[in-house]
């Protein structure tokens, strides 16, 4: 290392750049940089076989959009984690009012695809507006449940609601339930790390229950879903099955790179069932490492936001990493047939421009609270001790 590189990075040095390195959590810089990179080079173990089957003579095509995304959702994560609390916060403001406005104009611009209008389409790219919605509705609902925590007056539960119930019923309209279902949970996550009485807690867990099951009733593609999860010997379950076949062809080590066979036989195994691609390629023990690395993220960046001072910050950082976690949950929960098919993208795994971007986002905004500030962290911490609620 040269010596001005290493002045660069000296704990003396006081610029913009010196700062943030020496205040930004590297443990979760350094694992989300390995589950990009795993993302690219998996993405170059998917794509031949998902571009001849679309018929796209470039055999990477994917692969290498994949690492455009990647490039780019770099550069957002670490501008956005070099943001102060309060640059969060107006950062989350404005990327929620303009997902929102563009989510209400898509019944009438939007892109359809398998019988959802969830996509913006221009310059040959794709741009999915509640991806982005996701994390700055969290930032936005934290912040309000700690300003409904002071006591000056401020209708903070009331507001959080309000924007949630917006979010969620443009998502119905699309429809996408497993996102409303995503976002549900972490809100409910947010909405109790604030610190509200567990009765509250309960009710609003009875009535997403309620609103989950109802959708069974309300939506076709959930119906069906859900009957092809309960009887797969009545339905078609191809997807499903070759993802069950790919994954127990792996074995302890897998195949090989690029020695897949079974990945052939998946339609959408280069963005949601990328994760039994890896599996039969690589085997169980990398499968069982991807999932460690997720954990890794999300149980550091929780214990994190524990030892922050500020309800803010503690329930806004925590939420992202729930937001996270729960995605990959899912994903992968789906490739193990555990749960019914969700179309969720497994973060910065799966190919996928605005799942590759939002989720550079969603870290960048968490790593930005998490950074250590005069007063951040302390003794002090009120974590999940409540406040005004009760």
């Amino acid at each position: 290392m040269s010596t001005q590189t290493t002045h660069a990075f000296a704990r003396t040095d006081r610029t913009a750049i010196g700062i943030w390195w020496w205040t930004t959590d590297r443990w979760l810089l350094g694992a989300t940089a390995i589950l990009v990179t795993l993302g690219m080079l998996l993405s170059f173990a998917s794509s031949p076989a998902a571009a001849q089957r679309i018929g796209i003579e470039d055999q990477f095509h994917f692969a290498l959009r994949q690492c455009v995304f990647a490039s780019v959702a770099a550069v957002l994560l670490l501008g956005t984690s070099m943001l102060s609390p309060k640059g969060v916060r107006r950062a989350a403001f404005f990327i929620y009012v303009a997902a929102i406005a563009v989510m209400i104009a898509l019944p009438f611009i939007g892109h359809n695809a398998k019988g959802a209008t969830r996509w913006m389409q221009f310059a040959g790219f794709t741009l999915q507006p509640s991806e982005f919605m996701k994390p700055a509705l969290i930032v936005l609902v934290s912040w309000m449940f700690a300003e409904g925590q002071k006591g000056e007056g401020v209708p903070g539960v009331s507001i959080a609601f309000l924007l949630y119930a917006i979010a969620v019923g443009l998502l119905l309209i699309q429809p996408d339930v497993g996102q409303t279902v995503l976002i549900t949970v972490a809100f409910g996550a947010a909405f109790w790390m604030a610190g509200v009485p567990i009765s509250w807690i309960m009710g609003l867990g009875a009535v997403a229950v309620g609103g989950l099951m109802s959708t069974y009733f309300l939506f076709d593609h959930v119906h069906a879903r859900v009957q092809k999860f309960l009887s797969p010997d009545q339905a078609d379950t191809h997807q499903i099955t070759r993802a069950a076949e790919a994954i127990h062809a792996g074995g302890l080590f897998g195949r090989g790179p690029g020695e897949g066979v079974m990945k052939r036989h998946v339609p959408d195994l280069h963005t949601d069932f990328i994760y039994s691609v890896a599996a039969e390629e690589y085997g169980l023990v990398f499968s069982l490492a991807l999932i460690s690395l997720f954990a890794f993220v999300v149980v550091r960046g929780m214990m994190k936001a524990m030892k922050l001072n500020d309800t803010f910050e503690q329930v806004a950082a925590a939420g992202l990493f729930v937001l996270v976690g729960q995605q990959a949950m899912i994903n992968i929960a789906v490739n193990l047939n555990m749960i019914p098919t969700k179309g969720m993208t497994l973060p910065f795994i799966s190919y996928g421009g605005s799942s590759m971007l939002a989720m550079g986002l969603t870290i960048g905004l968490a790593l930005a609270l998490l950074r250590k500030r005069p007063g951040a962290y302390g003794p002090s911490s009120e974590f999940m001790q409540g406040g005004a609620f009760q």
